[in-house]
This record gives C-alpha cells, sequence and structure tokens, in this order.
C-alpha cells in the first residue's frame, strides 16, 4: 500500500505560494469590505472538522453572486493564486485548507432557492443553502430533499464532495441526485452542465465529472436537484443487539432480501454511551440499530415487521417505536450528535475521523476486525455507520499533545482502509479524498486512473490554482 502512515499533523504537504500584493488590492478595490485579511476571518476559513494545522489563506472574499465568484478567480488568475471554495467548513478531510496558500471564497452569502418546480420534482438553488434551510422552503409543496450527511452542510459542498449520508440506502448519493449545476472555471468563465431533464445522452457528463471533484476543477455556483414527495407513513426504530455482529448480520439480510429500508444506522455500545450523556437519553448501552421506514401504513407496517422477524434471529431485543415526528427528531438528533458527544467524553482531545464502504456482504468482515484492532489499541473511539449500504465511520479521540496516540491512530486508520480496499470497497464512501486520502487513492484507482485525473485537471485547470494540493499530487 502507498498511503501515509505519519503521523496525522504531517500528512498535508505545505508549499504556500506568496500571494500577491496587487492582488489583494484589486481585489480589495473589487469588493472593498467583503475582501477581508483580517487573521480571525482568515483563521476561521482556514480550518475544518479535521485535525490539520495549516496557515489559513492570505485573503477570504464573501460572494454574493456568481459574478463575484468569476470576478474573483479571473483575478486569482491573473496572479497565478490557489483559490479554495467554502461553504459552512464541515468537511473532515481538510478540503478547505490553503496547502498552497492563496484565497479563500466564502459562498454562504449566496443561500438562494432560486426556482422551485414540484411538478417537475426538482430545485435549483445557491450553493451556499443548507439542506436544513432547503427542506424548511419547500415543505409546503409536500417535497423534500433526503441526502442528510449529518451536519447541516451547504448544498455546494455536498456537491463538491459527493456527500451522501443517512438515507442514502434508499434514495443514493448526491451523485444521483443532482441534475444540473453553474460552475465558474479555473479561467474565470462560467458554465452550465446537464438540464432539469430526468436524463440526457448528450456529450459528456459534465455534471457527474464536478460532483465529487472537491473544488479542484471549478467553483460551483448553482446546483439542480432532485426531489421526492414526502412519504404518507414514516416510523423509526431502535433495537438493541447482544454484538455488533448480530447487529451487522441483521442488516446484511435486510438488504439481501430487498427490503426497501430508508435508513438503518449501526452505533456501538462506546457511542450510545456517550449519546446518552450528552442527549440525557436512557438508550440500553448496547450495540444498537436505528432505523426508519418510508411508504404507505401498510407498506412501513410489512417493512417493520419483517425488519423485526430478521433481528429476533440473531438476538435483537427492545424493539422500541418511534411514530411521531417529535420522536424521530429526539432519536436523529441524538445519532447526529454523536461527533459531539463523543468529544465531550474526551475533553480537549481531538478527532481523527475516517470513513470506508464495502461491498454489503463483506461488511462484517472489514467492521468486526477493524473494532477488535481498535479495542485493542486502548485508544478511545466511536463507531457509527450507514450500513445499509456498506459505509461506516470510526473517530479516534487522541490527546493531542501524545503524539504516540495520534501515530496509533494513523495505524489503525490504515490497516482500516487497507482491509475496504482488499474487499473490494473504497477508502471514502462519503467524507471524499481531501488530504487524508490521497495515498489510499492510488492503492484503490490505480496509477494510470489517477495519471487519467491528473490529466483532466491540467486541461481544465492548468495553473493549478483551483484548490490545489487536494486528491492527487500533480
Amino acid at each position: 500500500m502507498n498511503a501515509p502512515t505519519a503521523l496525522n499533523h504531517l500528512v498535508p504537504e505545505v508549499h504556500q505560494r506568496d500571494v500577491p500584493a496587487a492582488l489583494i488590492a484589486a481585489l480589495k478595490a473589487r469588493f472593498a469590505e467583503r475582501c477581508s485579511t483580517a487573521m480571525a476571518v482568515r483563521e476561521q476559513h482556514g480550518r475544518d472538522e479535521s485535525s490539520f494545522q495549516v496557515p489559513p489563506p492570505a485573503a477570504v472574499i464573501f460572494a454574493e453572486s456568481t459574478q463575484d465568484v468569476a470576478d474573483a478567480v479571473r483575478l486569482a488568475s491573473e496572479h497565478e493564486t490557489p483559490v479554495i471554495p467554502f461553504g459552512v467548513g464541515s468537511s473532515l478531510e481538510g478540503h478547505l485548507l490553503a496547502v498552497q496558500g492563496g484565497i479563500s471564497i466564502d459562498v454562504s452569502r449566496m443561500n438562494k432557492v432560486l426556482a422551485i418546480n414540484p411538478e417537475d420534482l426538482t430545485v435549483t438553488v445557491q450553493p451556499g443553502v443548507t439542506r436544513k434551510q432547503l427542506n424548511e422552503e419547500i415543505k409546503s409543496t409536500g417535497l423534500f430533499f433526503p441526502i442528510d450527511p449529518g451536519a447541516d452542510a451547504s448544498l455546494g459542498g455536498m456537491s463538491a464532495t459527493r456527500a451522501s449520508g443517512t438515507n442514502a440506502v434508499r434514495y443514493g448519493t448526491m451523485r444521483e441526485n443532482v441534475l444540473a449545476l453553474e460552475v465558474v472555471t479555473a479561467s474565470g468563465e462560467v458554465i452550465r452542465t446537464g438540464t432539469r431533464a430526468k436524463k440526457s445522452s448528450a456529450g459528456y457528463d459534465l455534471t457527474r465529472l464536478f460532483v465529487g471533484s472537491e473544488g479542484t476543477l471549478g467553483v460551483i455556483t448553482e446546483v439542480t436537484l432532485r426531489l421526492y414527495p414526502i412519504p404518507e407513513a414514516i416510523s423509526a426504530a431502535i433495537c438493541s443487539f447482544p454484538s455488533i455482529e448480530a447487529a451487522v448480520r441483521t442488516t446484511i439480510q435486510v438488504i439481501q432480501l430487498g427490503v426497501p429500508i430508508a435508513r438503518v444506522e449501526l452505533i456501538d455500545h462506546n457511542t450510545v454511551r456517550m449519546v446518552n450523556a450528552h442527549s440525557k437519553l436512557g438508550l440500553r448501552e448496547e450495540p444498537m440499530l436505528l432505523m426508519e421506514f418510508h411508504g404507505s401504513p401498510a407498506g412501513v407496517q410489512e417493512q417493520a415487521q419483517t425488519v423485526q422477524e430478521i433481528a429476533s434471529e440473531y438476538g435483537g431485543n427492545a424493539f422500541e417505536w418511534a411514530a411521531t415526528p417529535e420522536e424521530r427528531t429526539r432519536l436523529w438528533t441524538a445519532r447526529h450528535n454523536s461527533y459531539f458527544a463523543a468529544v465531550q467524553s474526551r475533553p480537549g482531545c481531538k478527532v481523527i475521523s475516517t470513513d470506508t464502504c464495502v461491498p454489503i456482504s463483506r461488511l462484517a468482515d472489514c467492521l468486526l476486525d477493524s473494532v477488535a484492532e481498535a479495542d485493542a489499541s486502548g485508544i478511545p473511539y466511536f463507531l457509527v455507520g450507514h450500513v445499509g449500504d456498506g459505509n461506516f465511520h470510526f473517530g479516534y479521540l487522541l490527546d493531542p499533545n501524545d503524539p504516540k496516540e495520534r501515530e496509533v491512530a494513523e495505524g489503525l486508520n490504515h490497516k482500516l482502509v487497507s482491509r475496504a480496499l482488499q474487499l473490494e470497497g473504497t477508502c471514502t464512501g462519503e467524507h471524499g479524498v481531501g488530504l487524508h486520502k490521497m495515498g489510499f487513492l492510488v492503492d484503490e484507482a490505480g496509477a494510470g486512473a489517477v495519471d487519467m485525473m491528473r490529466t483532466i485537471k491540467r486541461a481544465l485547470d492548468p495553473k493549478n490554482i483551483m484548490n490545489p494540493g487536494k486528491i492527487f499530487a500533480l
């Protein structure tokens, strides 16, 4: 394997390019107070939820329109200065860090829902709209947007990282749900990809090229998305198990039998304990599946009965239902707060968070060995997983002043991802490559495929200014 085993804070290769004073002057002339060089603002835009330590960008531009983005990129191109898009800063793999210096373009003020087309089940938004904001604005139409990565991420950032989350087992990822984009290219040109039609055979699929490109090919300034009818009936349930293996075997059988479950989340006993303390809950401190069923009342009842029967075969017990919106919200809020619950459980800690995804038939093989390694290491950790599609996450809770702990955690991460690749899985199911998975991308895709990615990057961004130093090295 070619993946780095160095300590996490040494993984990024920081080669800061000088940012010309003439560029800063030009940006201030164009954007006035919306161009900030204040250290507090720069530092805010120079960190995300990863544990990497990198100098902040030289300036932050607060864009309010596509023209703002185009003008900022054009000026940066003239001075061959890197550009890093910024949404809400919730990425986990160092996507928005200025490893080669440059300027940050903050699109959070581009937060308008531009067009709702309920008859076509589509919506067009600016990139700074968050998923919760979108669902609030469209709820009167009887539609919703299902992609739920946990954080209230921006839809531009979710497109750029090809995000997914708890609903992916039924509704897919951003790859399946982005229909069209508006993008500012590395030269400052504005292009459009895709249409609102459900399908097309016209030319290269540029939309899919930009979805998941992590800001390395252009800045997304508009997104057209699929919407779905709000299900007639929704019911959630939790079920505790005597072991992680029992919970995983239950999940595998549910998926292989074709039960159209909307969500199925694994939470290990460590995480249940942390969530109980953080969210003031009384959940049984055992491995748990948190499930949700969508459909007609009869369909939901049938799905739930089938799953309950399967769970009982593997020792599942304490099946509890949450049928009201308030009960469901309480459970899913606790699940989404598992990261913060874990951090609170070890005050002052830093988190190395990782994710892998494997074919559902290999989930138990990958997960159980990884749990055994984590338990043997002595490092506190939490484990959650969108196990319905074979995706799971470890978060290792480290003392930031103990280099040995960081080294052990990186070793655990290396073994975990290597195992997933050997089982024909991927190094990242939804976090993206960013900085942390660059070495693994070569192992997964092969040198030839990565070279092809480099060729595309060089063709579309010959000056290497679009979020350089991410995904692969040029």
